[in-house]
């Protein structure tokens, strides 16, 4: 064994509840990458730009007729559910992929509704960190994370005890142990997915027959719920969301994260700012032209212009059933999974991740870079890097962020 997969051994054994490893390969690498304060600053002040232009957007869609949103790609199923505002915020835990391009920053997407990546940011590189001797970027976010929890909670039920449950898939070990570690900021209860039960039109219950009031389920996504049928062919999934509508239970993160899941919403973004729409300020406009990337539902733009550009599926995570044309159409990186081609397709277009080489334990390699950066409540929270191929997918790596030391700063 390599001194480096001795000391990355080491080090994560002693972390319960992780998954340093998944599918059998490394994870999270023993690795650093170092950025300056004022790179941190600059990072947290365009995310929160690209967190208010998402979020106001979400506004405009839910007053928009139900053929627009049906023409989204949005499921039928899930058009009223949708419209629903059920929190001051649109999401309270979302986290926008960022590359870092021309000095600036491009986002490619947001996870809005169940994004993943939480406890890797939010508390093991806390531990990286001290591992290597270094400041955390991210230090006090673990707080900021438990207080928005807490707060979304309340807001969503004018219980006094309400009964909160927890939920996951309890077999797929990120899922199961990112829930367990929120979980810990409020007095609640967890629930494996399959242990729930619903009554149609009256409530969902825990697997002891208690009503739940609010259901916390991060790692579950909507478009996945709405298929859920039990052993009689009951649609249960299409019944939980008629009990959000409802009234009858409250859910985390709210409906209008759902909305904005979507990734067309990119292509009604950038369809206003392409023609200047006055529902943008001016000042609005200039960060869409910096921060977002030209997004339509047909490649046509990219083809005439002759730009490489990346087809990629409303719904869909991981870099599932990604794919990137070169300039003159023809297609040059695929992802071997292909969950999501059901869904309506969206045309971005493509830039190129920055390189990086990082330690793992394969020796030196080298990989894209990807910046993941959580908003809670629209507010910049902790942030960190995925690295893999071209397509960042659920076999990228992990790779720890710490801050330059201030000598290191100035030399």
């Amino acid at each position: 064994m390599s001194e480096y997969s001795t000391k990355r051994q080491e080090f994560y054994e002693k972390i319960g509840g992780f998954w340093a490893d998944l599918y059998g390969e490394e994870y999270a690498l023993y690795d650093i990458k170092l950025i300056n304060q004022a790179e941190v600053v600059r990072i947290r002040r365009i995310s929160e730009r690209i967190g208010f232009i998402f979020f106001k957007t979400a506004a405009l869609l839910r007053k928009v007729p139900d053929q627009t949103l049906l023409e989204m790609g949005f499921p039928k199923e899930t058009v009223s559910f949708i419209r629903l505002k059920t929190l001051p915020v649109e999401s309270v835990i979302s986290r926008l992929d960022l590359i870092p391009y021309r000095g600036s920053y491009k986002c490619i997407e947001i996870n809005a509704d169940t994004p993943t990546f939480i406890k890797e940011l939010f508390y093991i590189n806390t531990m990286v960190c001290k591992e290597f001797g270094v400041e955390n970027p991210n230090e006090g976010m673990e707080r900021f994370l438990r207080k928005a929890v807490h707060e979304s909670i309340v807001q969503s039920t004018n219980k006094i005890s309400p009964h909160i449950v927890f939920t996951a898939h309890q077999d797929n070990i990120e899922d199961f142990e990112t829930v367990l570690y929120l979980q810990t900021a409020v007095s609640s209860k967890f629930t494996p997915l399959d242990k729930l039960q619903i009554q149609k039109g009256v409530g969902l219950f825990d697997e002891d027959g208690i009503k739940i009031d609010v259901l916390y389920r991060q790692t579950f996504p909507i478009e996945s719920l709405i298929k859920d049928v039990d052993a009689e062919g009951n649609p249960i999934g299409c019944w939980l969301l008629e009990l959000v509508e409802e009234g009858k239970l409250s859910i985390i993160n709210p409906p209008s994260s759902f909305l904005l899941q979507n990734k067309v919403v990119q292509a009604v973004i950038w369809g206003l700012h392409e023609e200047q729409n006055t529902f943008f300020t001016v000042e609005e406009h200039k960060w869409i032209d910096e921060y977002f990337l030209p997004t339509y539902l047909e490649p046509d733009y990219f083809l005439q212009k002759g730009l490489p550009f990346v087809k990629k599926p409303s719904f869909g995570r991981e870099g599932d059933t990604v794919e990137i044309f070169n300039y003159d159409g023809q297609l040059i990186h695929t992802d071997v999974q292909r969950s999501y081609s059901e869904y309506i397709p969206v045309y971005q277009q493509f830039v190129e991740h920055p390189s990086i080489t990082f330690n793992s334990k394969k020796g030196k390699q080298d990989g894209r870079l990807l910046l993941g950066s959580f908003l809670l409540n629209g507010k910049s929270a902790a942030l960190g890097y995925r690295v893999g191929g071209t397509i960042t997918n659920n076999l990228s790596y992990y790779l720890p962020v710490g801050l330059l030391k201030e000598e290191e700063r100035h030399m």
